[in-house]
């Protein structure tokens, strides 16, 4: 209660202290929410903003779920103001994409805070953040997304809900229903967490294999670690491909005519690969883009390959020398 009064009359340092905790878990369900790293930044940023100012007014019951009412609530608005975030590979046969679609963005596992969680509960946030069940989350209506975060992610009471979203409980209920029956149709694949724990080295080898054969231009390697309906897409361009023959086309019509370095990495809880392109000019191997698999009984079932340059938040450099092995 000390920090909370002191945060309260204007000590900027106790209003450090006491929302830090909870920086990390805003940020994933801003991202939740939004669809967006950057959109989440701003969200976090304007949400502790507007808790300072209120500050003194806090009634001292529960930090937690006041932070993530002005959290939610920001996230809301900012939901009405632009487009619905998509993951190329999870768009519907009859929906074609296009050069204005906003795209899903990739989250760094650096930003998910799992040092202090043991292995199981880091499976657990991991696992709420994987582009399936977040692409999912984009398709709901801004009261049927929250409601499904707030109470099936973050664990809050159903009464505690509906009073972050100015609603009933049984508003709450029903938009927890229609949204839950939506998840489990459609994100099958969040047991990843439970299949990269037991493959174990497994998942290793096929980090390895993906890694040779991109590095040698093998098309028939990177084949071999590919599911029968494996989906490829490679945002922002708009095109996407399915199946093996698809895939091997593209591979060996485009990106495998050059040179390339991979480098393993986690994004969104999930396996992925920042890919370095060779750079005659520069005479390096320069960052093209970030490769995220969605894996399914020891197979590549997606490749999300995100055109970026910037892999900083990744922990991978823009460049690699070359003489890199």
């Amino acid at each position: 209660m000390a920090l909370i009064r002191a945060a309260g009359a204007g000590d900027e340092t106790a209003f450090a202290a006491l929302v830090e905790p909870y920086r990390a878990g805003l940020h994933q369900h801003c991202y939740r929410m939004l669809g967006s790293v950057h959109d989440a930044d701003d969200a976090v940023q304007e949400s502790l903003l507007r808790a300072w100012k209120a500050m003194a007014r806090f009634d001292g019951q529960s930090l937690r779920a006041w932070l993530y009412r002005i959290a939610t609530n920001r996230c809301l608005t900012a939901i009405g103001s632009r487009r619905r975030r998509e993951l190329p590979t999870d768009l519907s046969p009859g929906v074609p994409a296009t050069e204005e679609t906003a795209w899903l963005e990739p989250y760094p596992d650096a930003r998910l805070g799992l040092e202090s969680l043991g292995p199981e509960a880091r499976a657990v946030v991991r696992e709420h953040v994987e582009l399936a069940f977040v692409a999912v989350l984009q398709q709901f209506s801004p009261v049927q997304r929250a409601a499904l975060v707030l109470r099936d992610v973050l664990g809050f009471p159903a009464r505690e809900v509906a009073e972050l979203l100015g609603t009933s409980v049984p508003a709450v209920n029903s938009a927890l229903q229609r949204a839950r029956e939506v998840v489990a149709r459609r994100a099958p694949a969040r047991s990843q967490q439970r299949e990269l724990a037991e493959l174990g080295g497994g998942v290793r080898t096929l980090a390895e294999r993906y890694v040779r054969a991109w590095e040698s231009a093998d098309v028939d390697g990177i084949v071999a670690l590919l599911a029968d309906d494996v989906r490829l897409a490679m945002p922002p361009m708009p095109e996407r491909y399915e199946g093996r023959a698809a895939v091997a086309a593209v591979l060996s019509g485009g990106p495998l005519t050059h040179r390339w370095r991979m480098v393993p990495t986690m994004a969104n809880g999930q396996l992925a690969f920042g890919g370095y392109r060779w750079d005659g000019a520069r005479g390096a191997f320069v960052a093209e883009g970030l490769d995220v698999l969605t894996l399914r009984d020891g197979r590549i079932v997606a490749i999300t390959a995100f055109l970026l340059g910037d892999l900083d938040a990744f922990g991978l450099p823009p460049s690699l020398p070359a003489d890199r092995r």
